[in-house]
């Protein structure tokens, strides 16, 4: 008799009791469900309990990805964890957002099929079978679960949410197919070969992953949908916010021009234009009622203007790495040095171009794009890509 055997025989009854069973994960579950959260502490014991009720008999994991959730999301995911193997934590540093959760999620498992869903409670996860079964069938790629398909709906929403949501129905067709009821549903199950053959062409942009799914797919996806009412939230508060709005604005850019232009250069520029605005306000201020010296008016209309930059900045567009406390003043600091270096290229050009052949319009033109690229460069780098290190 061996050690392990003779360790059992010793071990009291009641312990081995309370020992988790194992075995019937003893390979691959068939569903991996992903669920990213933030500040969802209130609701995983109940979504995992509501899992396993509706799952019963079925191969299945839950694996929760949290933005690092000041609440503990994580903390009370683990507790989970340790009594039920197929409860999974993904605890994410230094990263934000929906769709790029759900990717890392996705990445880390190795079942063939893949569902998305909220920790919130108001999906209808009594769904989760008929959608498996359904891809099983072999002849669907994706089950979308929707608001808007005959006998679904939105629950309580206000009508200026009920708007923007047909609003952004409205813009995803240029992405997504016309007969797909609700594109911007956050709860879907897909085949796993549907995802790894799109992933990399992703943009993760944002919280609908949904349509960067569709709009990402080298070829057009067979598709069902299911309908179901949109339930109240069971706990904590709502994500959804006014820069929900640009977030998807920036998805639908990515996906119709982002072979050109990075999505992210395109809103930093946006951001330039306005700081632009801001300068030359400021400058007027200083110059006209104020009779400040045009010299110290510049200096101080330029530095308004790079502050009210990085700001929106690591609002905006680097919301996903956005800077707060200390390290908001840190990369301040490093954005005002990069942008200062980035100006003096920019006179340097258009004044060395404008001197070969007095044409100023195409030198300054000149002077300011490369200024704008050095900008976007070194900020990208400098500031918010050494903010968590």
């Amino acid at each position: 008799m061996d050690t392990v055997e003779q360790h059992s025989m010793l071990e009291p009854r009641s312990a081995r009791l309370a020992r988790p069973a194992y075995s019937s994960l003893s390979s691959s579950p068939e569903l991996s469900i992903i669920v990213p959260t933030f500040n969802e502490r209130e609701n995983v014991a109940e979504l995992t309990k509501r899992l396993r009720k509706c799952l019963a008999r079925r191969s299945w994991e839950v694996i929760f990805v949290d933005d690092d959730s000041p609440d503990g999301t994580a903390e009370a995911v683990r507790e989970l964890a340790a009594t039920d193997a197929r409860v999974r934590c993904i605890q994410r540093l230094g990263r934000r957002g929906l769709s790029s959760a759900c990717i890392e999620g996705m990445l880390a498992t190795s079942a063939p099929y893949l569902a998305v869903i909220d920790a919130d409670l108001q999906h209808d996860e009594r769904l989760l079978p008929r959608m498996l079964d359904t891809l099983k069938q072999g002849e669907t790629d994706i089950v979308v679960a929707s608001r808007y398909a005959p006998g679904g709906g939105i629950g309580d929403w206000g009508a200026g949410r009920a708007r923007i949501s047909r609003l952004a129905t409205r813009l995803s067709r240029i992405l997504v197919p016309a007969n797909l009821t609700d594109p911007m549903s956050g709860f879907f199950m897909m085949r796993r070969s549907v995802f790894m053959g799109s992933v990399r062409r992703l943009s993760a942009i944002g919280c609908k992953i949904l349509t960067d799914v569709f709009a990402s797919s080298p070829q057009p996806l067979r598709f069902q949908e299911m309908s179901y009412r949109f339930r109240l939230r069971n706990a904590g508060e709502s994500k959804l916010d006014s820069l929900t709005a640009w977030d998807y604005a920036m998805l639908l850019l990515d996906k119709l021009i982002g072979h050109l232009v990075p999505v992210r250069f395109l809103a930093f520029s946006i951001v330039g234009a306005l700081g632009i605005a801001v300068h030359f306000s400021v400058l007027a201020l200083l110059l006209w009622p104020l009779h400040r010296d045009f010299v110290e008016s510049q200096s101080i209309a330029t530095l308004c203007a790079m502050t009210f930059n990085f700001a929106v900045n690591n609002v905006l567009t680097y919301r996903d790495k956005r800077l707060r406390g200390p390290q908001w003043l840190r990369g301040w600091l490093s954005f005002i040095l990069a942008c200062s270096v980035g100006g003096l290229a920019n006179v340097g050009l258009a004044s060395s171009l404008y001197r070969s052949d007095h044409e100023w319009i195409p030198a300054a033109i000149a002077g300011i794009l490369v200024g704008a690229v050095w900008n976007y460069a070194a900020t990208t780098t400098l500031t918010w890509g050494q903010s968590r290190k």
